[in-house]
């Protein structure tokens, strides 16, 4: 999914809420545009105001701040995107029958590359406003624990029964695989922005190498 639908799709979403007026629209609109092409702290309510054509005064009398412009813009959006896509990808990956969990693996870090690539800015968004809003990191939580964690637990159990694995607390398992990979798209696409990855292919190798020296079950 590119940058460009998956911003149409927020937009499409957004346009299906009774709660805007025109005016509204017209301000959400710009602001998910804007967002995504410069990011959260590049873009100013004057900018979004001059987009939209409405003024300035307008956003801060619906809003109050940029801030809640943007959680009222994104939040609704994430809340539904994130179990469609859930099942998307975790269906997907599984009917694609892979025999060990390092294939699986592979395949999901090469998936998440390609899509998190594509929407960069979107990225960058959310993570930092789960790092510093509280609020924000409320909201997403029991989407993490009941959906992202569930599909998880399945894939961590189907490949324990296949011995592929090492014998520990699927629970466990499942928290040191989430860290890590948080941590290294994070990282790769919010902390370390530089283009400092020289040969995708091999990367991908070394980060499933790393994930799996703990994971695989010791012959």
């Amino acid at each position: 999914m590119s940058t460009s639908n998956l911003i149409d799709e927020m937009i499409s979403q957004a346009k299906l809420s009774k709660k805007h007026t025109a005016k509204q629209q017209k301000v959400v609109d710009a602001a998910i545009k804007i967002f995504a092409e410069k990011g959260f702290a590049n873009t100013s309510t004057s900018e979004i105001a001059e987009q939209a054509g409405v003024a300035e005064a307008t956003i801060f009398r619906h809003y109050g701040t940029k801030e809640n412009l943007l959680l009222s813009v994104i939040l609704p959006f994430i809340k539904d995107f994130i179990p469609r896509m859930a099942d998307e990808i975790f269906n997907g990956l599984l009917s694609q029958n892979p025999a060990t969990f390092e294939q699986f693996l592979r395949a999901l870090i090469k998936n998440r590359i390609d899509f998190i690539s594509d929407n960069r800015k979107l990225f960058q968004i959310l993570v930092k406003e789960v790092m510093y809003r509280e609020e924000f990191k409320q909201e997403l939580a029991p989407l993490v624990s009941e959906i992202i964690i569930h599909h998880f637990n399945k894939v961590i159990e189907t490949f324990k029964e296949r011995e592929d694995l090492i014998d520990k607390p699927t629970p466990i398992l499942i928290r040191m695989l989430l860290t890590f990979l948080y941590g290294y798209f994070t990282s790769r696409y919010v902390l370390i922005t530089d283009n400092f990855v020289k040969n995708e292919e091999e990367e991908v190798d070394e980060v499933v190498r790393f994930i799996m020296g703990g994971l695989r079950k010791p012959v």
